[in-house]
């Protein structure tokens, strides 16, 4: 079997989830009647000190019934320049709710308030685009598993309410944020008009996000998630392992946030250039092959003919993932084949 650190999507339910699955009492959720996802929703909105939720098959989804409460159709929302949102969601806040959006740029993606709220255009009148939402990825995705400063996400949240926006939270990884920076769900909940959070990452659940925000919101979202096709049935199958992987595999993200920071290290000793390994917070590496005289495809492929998948993900940056189907040996293999696959 290959070493699979493209994404940390790649695992696989363990038996103990696959037991909780088969064993999940289930109903048609798109008439509420699904107990499991019912427990589910519950749950995670408590967990952000939230009203509600609403399930969802994916990230993407929960993201954009997000930002379609916030942001009217013609009204603009702020994200950093590498964001998720902005960059890997197809155009799907232009393409389905009418949202146009601008962006910030940020080193690691790492926000700083005032980076967002000085290009904020609120009541821009009839000629201009108004500005309506700020959205925040937490831990940032192509930033390297960026985790964002509690004290400027407090800013942001002083500066929009001061400006009258909205803020979504990209919460993805926000479980591997928790982790490494201590920092409670509610804490980080309580600055966030609506926030997304997805159980098929680190958490290792095999489908599944949840989108968060007031009562009001989550059942005009229910309406939205039933137009885009996403009215599920008997969903507490896949419910029932997003509660197991909250039961069972939050704390343990610090063993990935551990290994990726020792691949960090061991890649920097090859080569400083390619990665500092101080900005390796979380269980994302990113590679900065900008001074090496290969591509990221080639480097891809180099690891892949030895047993190793990583992922390119642009013509000079690389990307490796940790994750709960990834162990210390393994982890010592990777290392050794990337060693190699660098300087061949």
């Amino acid at each position: 079997m290959p070493i699979d650190l493209r994404s940390d999507t790649v695992t696989r339910p363990s038996a103990a989830m696959r037991e909780a699955i088969a064993q999940a009492p289930v109903g048609d959720d798109v008439y509420s009647d699904d107990p499991t996802v019912n427990s589910l929703e519950e749950r995670v909105a408590a967990m952000f000190g939230k009203e509600a939720g609403v399930f969802t098959p994916t990230g993407s989804l929960a993201n954009q019934l997000a930002i379609r409460m916030l942001v009217a159709p013609g009204e603009e929302l702020i994200a950093e320049t590498n964001s998720h949102i902005v960059r890997a969601e197809l155009g799907a806040a232009a393409v389905f709710s009418g949202i146009t959006t601008r962006t910030f740029p940020a080193k690691n993606g790492q926000l700083k308030a005032v980076d967002a709220l000085e290009i904020a255009r609120p009541n821009s009148g009839p000629y201009l685009v108004s500005t309506t939402a700020i959205a925040v990825e937490n831990t940032h995705n192509f930033g390297g598993g960026t985790v964002q400063p509690i004290s400027e996400i407090a800013a942001l949240r002083k500066g929009a309410d001061d400006l009258g926006l909205a803020l979504h939270l990209d919460g993805a990884r926000i479980w591997n944020a928790h982790v490494a920076s201590g920092v409670s769900f509610t804490e980080y909940g309580k600055y966030f008009d609506t926030i997304s959070v997805c159980l098929s990452k680190g958490l290792g659940a095999p489908v599944g996000s949840v989108m968060l925000s007031t009562k009001d919101r989550v059942a005009k979202a229910r309406v939205w998630r039933k137009r885009y096709g996403a009215g599920m049935r008997q969903i507490g199958l896949l419910a029932a392992g997003a509660h197991y992987a909250l039961d069972n595999n939050i704390d343990r993200l610090a063993e990935d946030h551990r290994r990726a920071k020792e691949i960090a290290v061991a890649i920097a000793s090859v080569n400083s250039s390619l990665i500092d390994p101080s900005t390796v917070e979380t269980n994302i590496v990113g590679l900065d092959l900008a001074g090496m005289p290969i591509t990221a495809a080639e480097l891809a492929q180099r690891c892949r003919d030895a047993g190793l998948w990583i992922s390119a993900l642009g013509p000079k940056y690389a990307r490796l993932v940790t994750h709960l189907d990834f162990d210390d040996a393994q982890c010592q293999e990777a290392i050794e084949i990337l060693k190699k696959a660098l300087v061949a």
